[in-house]
């Protein structure tokens, strides 16, 4: 039986499904930018606007579900609309430079991983929060790396984005994963009882 707030909610339900399909977005994200370095840098305005705008979505499922629950739903909230928000800046000005996208993409993996680190110490007593964490620690990592070295190239940034979504994402999904292998092992608990 566990009472870790990330695995069992009101419903039954675990925000485990959402987490999942983040971070295969993420790794969708990353092989594209990786197998197109060449691509322009218009082009990986849409792709990134698109990539926020899903994040941002799967963001607000999970923050939907633990409003439902009654359990704390902020930071995916404000996870939601930072990555919808990037999604419309990078949509309404289009002929933005790389380094305006460095420095939107440097930001925003900034103040995502800051909410993460900031959701992972909220669930106390949660066995998971600590993968949700990390997951902030490497945005945050990233963020600054882009910061540092805004005029490295547009090659350098889709490299950069490309790792970053992969590694983001393989947390993301080895994180959901682990909610719903704990959700189903006390749903099997609870129904032998």
């Amino acid at each position: 039986m566990t009472d870790d707030p990330l695995v069992l909610e009101a419903t039954g339900r675990s925000v485990g499904w959402p987490l999942v399909m983040r971070g295969l977005l993420a790794i969708l994200f990353g092989f594209v930018a990786l197998a197109n370095p060449g691509a322009t840098a218009m082009a990986l305005v849409i792709v990134f606007a698109a990539w926020a705008f899903a994040d941002g979505v799967f963001a607000f499922v999970a923050a939907a579900r633990r409003g439902r629950a009654g359990q704390r739903w902020g930071w995916f909230l404000f996870e939601g609309l930072v990555s919808v928000g990037a999604g419309v800046v990078a949509l309404a000005y289009p002929h933005i430079t790389l380094l305006v996208l460095v420095v939107v993409t440097a930001v925003r993996a900034i103040v995502l991983g800051m909410l993460a680190i900031g959701g992972a110490m909220t669930w106390q007593g949660s066995r998971s929060r600590w993968i949700y964490g990390l997951t902030g620690v490497v945005s945050i990592l990233f963020g600054a790396a882009l910061l540092w070295r805004p005029l490295a190239g547009a090659l350098a940034l889709i490299w950069t984005l490309g790792v970053y979504a992969i590694v983001f994402g393989v947390m993301m999904v080895a994180l959901g994963i682990h909610i719903r292998g704990m959700q189903h092992g006390f749903t099997r608990h609870a129904t032998a009882e």
